[in-house]
């Protein structure tokens, strides 16, 4: 497991720290297994773009998390996504290459103290375009995404849960030092 992390500057967003994850196709098919099985009603996904953010909530837990022919797809019954992590066989190969995720990585978004203030997992193909980010329960919102009155803690054990399962990395203590969520800040 590689727990090393990286502290990057990103225009837009500010401060990041990140973990890279694997990126073989059967970690990337657990790993959104977990994420859309086990947290499809805490979590936010879609894409974070300069200039656009789709913030999508899951409408009820995923029918189906599937891998066929190097796309995972999640299907939610009346609207489904594909993301290509693995061998695709349905294109020319240097095309299939580029589509399939290249970078994956567990991230926090930090203020301007470092204190972390938003917690997600980022995924980008060969090419280096977004494939999908997922904003994972942030203690300082309440499960409607507005701000909370006070943190709630206990909305982190998603991002615990997934550092330990796929960094070997026990619950960090920064986590829970932030002051509050505000956007830009």
């Amino acid at each position: 497991m590689n727990s090393e992390r990286q502290i990057i500057e990103q225009r837009g967003l500010g401060r990041l720290e990140l973990w890279p994850l694997p990126t073989d196709e059967n970690t990337l098919w657990m790993l959104l297994m977990d994420v859309f099985e086990g947290y499809w009603q805490d979590i936010r996904f879609g894409t974070m773009v300069p200039g656009g953010v789709w913030e999508i909530r899951a409408p009820n837990a995923p029918t189906r998390v599937s891998l066929m022919d190097g796309y995972v797809t999640v299907d939610f019954g009346a609207w489904h996504f594909h993301i290509c992590v693995g061998h695709f066989s349905g294109c020319e190969p240097t095309l299939a290459a580029e589509r399939r995720t290249g970078r994956a990585e567990l991230y926090r978004l930090l203020d301007r103290e470092d204190a972390p203030k938003s917690w997600g997992l980022r995924l980008y193909n060969q090419l280096g375009d977004q494939q999908l980010t997922v904003f994972l329960p942030n203690p300082f919102l309440d499960p409607g995404g507005w701000r909370a009155l006070a943190p709630d803690w206990e909305r982190l054990r998603a991002w615990d849960t997934l550092r330990q399962s796929y960094l070997g990395l026990a619950p960090d203590p920064v986590d829970r030092s932030g002051q509050g969520f505000v956007c830009g800040g």
